[in-house]
C-alpha cells in the first residue's frame, strides 16, 4: 500500500507558466484532468509534455486513440484507459472495439489491427519486434514516416502512464471496465 500521497496541485498553486497553460487546457477540455495538473508539479514538464503530445505527426486521430488504447492496458494505467476510452468514443470507436484495441487488436478494421498489433509488440519486446509484425504493418499501408511517429506516440503515452502509475492521482474520467471483468461477463 502506498503511504505516499501526491495531491493535484490547482491553478493558484503552480508557476504563472504552468497556470496558463492549465488554463488554455480547461477551455479546451472544459476542466483540468488530474494528470495534466500532475505535470505542474514540475515548472517545465508540463510545458515540454504539452509540446510533445500535441506535437505534429503523421497518425490520425483514431490512429493516436489506437496506440493510447494498447499502451495504457499493457502498462495497466487506470487513468490513462479512462480517459483514452472517452477520447476513443469521442473519435467514433464503439465501446466493443475499444475492448478489442485494448487487447492489441482491431478485427473490424485491417489497418488498426496492424497498428495495433505493432503498438502492442514494440511495448512487450521493447522495441525488439518480428519483422512478420512490421511487414503486417507496411503491408496495411504504413510508412516509415508512420512507423517514427508510432514510436513517438508509444513514447508519450507511456510517459504519462508511468507518470500516473507512480502517483496514483484520482481518475477524473469515468472508469473503464477492466478486460477480466469484461470477459467474465461474456463467458
Amino acid at each position: 500500500m502506498r503511504t505516499i500521497k501526491f495531491d493535484v496541485p490547482t491553478k493558484s498553486t503552480v508557476s504563472p507558466e504552468n497556470k496558463a497553460i492549465l488554463e488554455k487546457i480547461e477551455a479546451g477540455v472544459g476542466f483540468i484532468p488530474n494528470i495534466y495538473a500532475t505535470y505542474a508539479l514540475s515548472g517545465s514538464a508540463l510545458g515540454r509534455y504539452t509540446a510533445f503530445a500535441n506535437g505534429k505527426t503523421s497518425l490520425n486521430n483514431k490512429e493516436k486513440e489506437v496506440v493510447n488504447l494498447v499502451v495504457s492496458q499493457i502498462n495497466g494505467c487506470t487513468y490513462c484507459l479512462a480517459a483514452h476510452t472517452t477520447i476513443g468514443k469521442m473519435n467514433g470507436f464503439s465501446e466493443a472495439e475499444i475492448l478489442e484495441l485494448r487487447k492489441g487488436t482491431a478485427s473490424f478494421n485491417p489497418k488498426f489491427d496492424a497498428l495495433a498489433k505493432l503498438a502492442k509488440s514494440v511495448m512487450e519486446n521493447a522495441g525488439k519486434i518480428d519483422d512478420p509484425v512490421l511487414e503486417n504493418y507496411f503491408d496495411a499501408g504504413y510508412t516509415k514516416e508512420n512507423l517514427v511517429d508510432t514510436i513517438v506516440a508509444i513514447g508519450e503515452k507511456a510517459i504519462t502512464n508511468m507518470l500516473h502509475n507512480v502517483t496514483q492521482v484520482p481518475v477524473d474520467f469515468p472508469e473503464a471496465a477492466s478486460l477480466a471483468q469484461v470477459e467474465d461477463h461474456h463467458q
